[in-house]
């Protein structure tokens, strides 16, 4: 962990820190660079869904979009009423990565409004996750399973979570020791897989 004022978050910037197992964060006002030990993650094979929320992705309670409103997602994230670590300059440099199609979101709408979402990066077998949301319930779950079976279907190997949460937990989300994490990343980044066509 360290802060530079100096640095610039580039995509360029970006993709170098995750493909190491690091990325920022706003602490205070400061970009501050993360590298977690232990690292959460999810095993994509192993991936549990509640029974209930089994049903709920039946019934398609929910409309499913990929990258349509990547920042909205964002700014949906980053709007806590605890805070937040998502500060303009995350903004701006995801969205840039969006653009260039490697940063992308998973959206569920009701009614076509935006109701919760996920969003990260992916770069090549790997997807780093980086927050979600909620304004109706189960509605970020849902966008999670869907993530979850399109990483899958295209071949990645590994879903980052950085951090465990008691939410996170219920799909099977756990915690392995950096140096395995960085041995997961390594072999993640032989695989070619695509996110979108």
């Amino acid at each position: 962990m360290h802060a530079d004022d100096d640095l610039v978050l580039t995509p360029n910037l970006l993709l170098s820190a995750y493909a190491q197992g690091i990325f920022p964060m706003d602490v205070d006002g400061t970009i501050r660079w993360f590298s977690p030990d232990p690292r959460a993650v999810f095993d994509l094979v192993d991936f549990s869904v509640p029974r209930s929320l089994r049903q709920v992705v039946r019934q398609n309670r929910f409309e499913v979009r990929i990258s349509t409103a990547f920042e909205a997602v964002m700014r949906a994230c980053a709007d806590r009423p605890e805070g937040t670590w998502i500060n303009e300059a995350i903004i701006e440099a995801y969205t840039q990565l969006h653009a260039l199609g490697f940063a992308h979101s998973v959206e569920t709408y009701a009614g076509g409004e935006l109701v919760g979402g996920l969003y990260g990066v992916a770069l090549r077998g790997a997807f780093f996750g980086e927050s979600m949301f909620h304004r109706a319930t189960d509605a970020s779950k849902v966008a999670l399973v869907h993530l979850v079976e399109r990483l899958n279907q295209r071949g990645y190997t590994l879903l980052d979570i950085q951090f465990v949460t008691e939410h996170l937990l219920r799909f099977g989300a756990k915690e392995i020791p950096r140096e395995d994490y960085l041995q997961r990343l390594e072999a993640a980044l032989r695989v070619s897989s695509t996110f979108t066509d």
